[in-house]
Parts: structure tokens; C-alpha cells; sequence
């Protein structure tokens, strides 16, 4: 027995490294990250993350998630075929093509099992071939036992957005409600997971040493799937953002299995299984978005100082503990409250730099730091942008080919000061295209790193 485990071990790994599924998960993500780079380079002017360092880390613990699910899939007999991985790799990339949000697990088996519950009306309807080998795999699938795993995903996609999300977040420039720039952060984070699962029983699978509670036979078929999530706030710091998506995936994944486990139970709860996958997703979305309507956005300028957004890794100023949301008062006694100012305030002084804090909590902290011969001169923080800021992102997900094509989505504002050159160069309208755009500035950012 411990030799067939061993081979159907070696097997599974093997049909994992000869199918194209781990390696386009893999594709998909190194492009997300090349794209967030791009993305933080357009905005800030420097790049927060290295796009190699994030793959390989997404790589590595969704690895070590992998193998713990598939352990856990294992032990409650969770079954699949190489036809059954087929048919939900095939609505897992038709869902990506709408959003790429929609590429879950959960959202594939939910689709599958409401075209399941469609096609037990049409028992004879699909002829010979391929399409009828499709159509029996999809009537064939246990639906109730996939959607315990999809469960169990989410149970990871819990863990690893509370371990990993706040390092993963991106600071962006938004258009708030009243037109101004506002300072916000995404977090958008995709895991592959190679997963191995039992075969079905029967048809020539032995018996398992113990009795699972959801079927399943001895030899294990490889399934890689990609879990991630996708937030943007305003009014949040990306930690508490990432620790409230974390639980609000906690308590989805627990309803889900319980769901999925009465199907298991008892058949004609099946469909309702599917839809609650679906629906209770989308209700985590709309939830997150409406909360985030109703608070107020807490990366703006105060009248005192300057807020930072975010802390360059490895700068003096995270040496000096300075964290995002806190606000710059004054740089060697010069109390900002212009950006130029900030730059100004550093020159000073060559070889010292005296700043005051406020914290969080408003308490003000009293920072030093001497600044030696070939060290930078900027401190590495990146603040707030100016309200009247010319360079803004999309406030909505990424798309798939916005990923493919390296689009960051970002978009110029009309600023007054163009606005007025455009009508000082002897258009009549400011957005007349028989503007000499020779003559107008190329927008900048207002990012103001420090």
C-alpha cells in the first residue's frame, strides 16, 4: 500500500509539471506583478516592490498552502478525474475574460454545479465525441465535495491575506468624491496552489485505508488553481483593510462548508450550495465597496504638516520607524505645510535631520538621524497627493488584458494650470485639439516624495 501511495504521488506530481494549468497560473502572476510596478512607477516615480521577489514569494506559500489543503482534501475524500480538472480549468479562464476577480474556485464550482442542475433535464441532449465526454465529466462531479473545497481555499486565501496582504499593498493616487486627489491603497495578491485529490471510487480505484466522508478511492490526479483577492480603500491602513477581508473570507468559508457538507447530506441542497458560492461571494464585494463609500478618506493633507502615504523599503525613514497614515509636522524646524517645502527643509542641514512626528494616535515623536557622506538625500517617503494633483488611478479592479498588455490605467487630470497655457497658446476651448501641444507641459504627479 505504501508503494502505491508513493506512485500515485509520483504520478499526480508528474501530470502537474507536464500540463500548461501551474505554469499559466504562474504566467498570470508574474504579469500582475510586473504591471503593479509599472503601475507604482507612473504614480511615485520609484517602485515599492520587485516583481521577481513577489512571484517567488506567492510561489513558495501558496506551495505550502497547496500541500496542506490537498492533505486536508485527502483525509475527507474529496475526488476528481483529469476530465473534471479540465472542465473547471475552461470555466475558470471563460470567468477571468469578465473580471479577473471572477478566477476563483468557488465562482467555477458554482458554475458548474448550476449547469450540472441544468443539464439532469436534458439527460440525452449532447451526442458522441468530445462534447458528450465534457457533458459526462460536469454530470459525473461531486459537486457538494468540490464546493468543501473551495471552502477550504477560501480558508487559505484567509490565512495568507492576513500574513501577506498589508506587504502587498500599493499605494495609489484616486479621484475622491468632491474631484480632489486622494491618497488610497490596493490590495490585490494571487496564489497558485498545486493541489492533489483522490480519484473517485470505484471504476478500478482501490479502497481507501479509512472511511471518508465525502467517497473517494486510492491514487491521487493533480489540480492547480489560483486563489487571490482584490480590495481598494480609501479610509482604511492597508493592515486593518487586509485584517477585515481576512475574517470577512473566514466567516465566508466556514458558511460555505457547512453548506457544501448538508448538500453532501441530503442531494437537493446542491444548487443551493452553488448559488450561495456565487452569491455570497459577490456580497463580500459589494459589502466592502459600500463600506467604503460611507467613510471618509483618511490619506489627505491636514492644514497642519504633510501625511505620509507610504515608507520606501530600506530608506532612512523606515529606519527612523515612520509608518503610513503618520503626519511629517517639521522637517529641522520648518513646519510643512507645502510639499516643496519638504525638500527645501532637508537642505538645510547636510548632515543632520531633525523631524517631527505625529503618530497615529496624535502623539508627536521627536526623530533624528545623521545623514552620512553618499548616503540619498531624500528620506524615502512617499506623502499624500496634493488635492489639485494631475495624475490619477482607476478605481476599479484590474482587467486581464490591462495585465497582459501592461496597461497601469492611469489617466491625466485637466489641470487649471494647463487648462490656462491651452488658452494662453490661442485655442478658444480648453480642449480644442488645435492646441500646439508643443507648448504645454506633460503632467506630473504631485506625489512629493520626501
Amino acid at each position: 500500500m505504501l508503494l502505491e501511495w508513493l506512485g500515485s504521488w509520483g504520478n499526480a506530481l508528474l501530470h502537474l509539471l507536464l500540463r500548461p494549468y501551474y505554469y499559466i497560473a504562474i504566467v498570470f502572476i508574474m504579469l500582475y506583478y510586473r504591471r503593479q510596478v509599472a503601475l507604482e512607477r507612473k504614480l511615485i516615480h520609484v517602485k515599492l516592490h520587485s516583481w521577481g521577489q513577489e512571484t517567488w514569494r506567492t510561489v513558495w506559500s501558496g506551495l505550502v498552502m497547496g500541500l496542506g489543503v490537498s492533505l486536508v482534501a485527502v483525509l475527507l475524500g474529496i475526488s476528481l478525474t483529469g476530465t473534471m480538472v479540465t472542465c473547471i480549468w475552461i470555466v475558470s479562464l471563460l470567468l477571468m475574460l469578465f473580471r479577473v476577480r471572477y478566477l476563483c474556485f468557488a465562482y467555477s464550482v458554482g458554475v458548474l454545479g448550476i449547469i450540472q442542475f441544468v443539464m439532469s433535464f436534458f439527460p440525452d441532449s449532447f451526442g458522441n465525441g468530445f462534447v458528450q465526454n465534457i457533458a459526462g465529466a460536469v454530470r459525473d462531479m461531486d459537486i457538494p465535495a468540490l464546493l468543501v473545497l473551495a471552502g477550504l481555499l477560501h480558508l487559505a486565501e484567509a490565512l495568507l491575506a492576513r500574513w501577506q496582504g498589508p506587504a502587498l499593498a500599493t499605494p495609489l493616487f484616486l479621484a475622491g468624491k468632491r474631484g480632489k486627489v486622494v491618497g488610497g491603497y490596493q490590495l490585490q495578491a494571487f496564489w497558485p496552489l498545486p493541489l492533489f485529490l483522490l480519484v473517485p471510487a470505484g471504476a478500478g480505484a482501490a479502497e481507501l485505508p479509512w472511511q471518508p466522508l465525502l467517497g473517494g478511492g486510492m491514487g491521487l490526479v493533480s489540480l492547480p488553481v489560483i486563489i487571490g483577492f482584490s480590495e481598494m480603500t480609501q479610509g482604511l491602513l492597508p493592515g486593518r483593510k487586509a485584517a477585515r477581508t481576512s475574517g470577512r473570507l473566514l466567516i465566508y468559508s466556514i458558511v460555505l462548508m457547512g453548506l457544501s457538507l448538508l448538500a453532501a447530506w441530503w442531494s437537493p441542497l446542491t444548487l443551493l450550495a452553488a448559488l450561495a458560492a456565487i452569491l455570497l461571494h459577490e456580497g463580500l464585494s459589494w459589502y466592502s465597496a459600500l463600506e467604503e463609500r460611507s467613510i471618509s478618506p483618511i490619506f489627505v493633507h491636514p492644514q497642519r504638516g504633510r501625511k505620509v502615504l507610504a515608507v520606501l523599503p530600506g530608506s532612512p525613514a523606515q529606519e527612523l520607524g515612520i509608518l503610513p497614515g503618520e503626519i511629517l509636522l517639521k522637517v529641522n524646524g520648518v513646519l510643512l505645510t507645502e510639499v516643496e517645502q519638504l525638500h527645501e527643509a532637508l537642505r538645510m542641514n547636510p548632515a543632520f535631520c531633525k523631524l517631527e512626528v505625529q503618530n497615529r494616535e496624535g502623539e508627536s515623536k521627536y526623530l533624528q538621524r545623521a545623514i552620512y557622506d553618499g548616503d540619498h538625500h531624500q528620506l524615502g517617503i512617499i506623502l499624500v497627493p496634493e488635492p489639485d494633483g494631475t495624475v490619477t488611478a482607476e478605481a476599479k479592479p484590474s482587467s486581464i488584458f490591462s495585465i497582459a498588455l501592461m496597461k497601469t490605467g492611469t489617466r491625466s487630470r485637466n489641470h487649471p494650470v494647463k487648462r490656462l497655457r491651452r488658452i494662453r497658446a490661442g485655442s478658444s476651448k480648453p480642449d480644442s485639439p488645435k492646441v500646439d501641444t508643443s507648448k504645454v507641459d506633460a503632467p506630473k504627479s504631485e506625489s512629493a516624495e520626501g
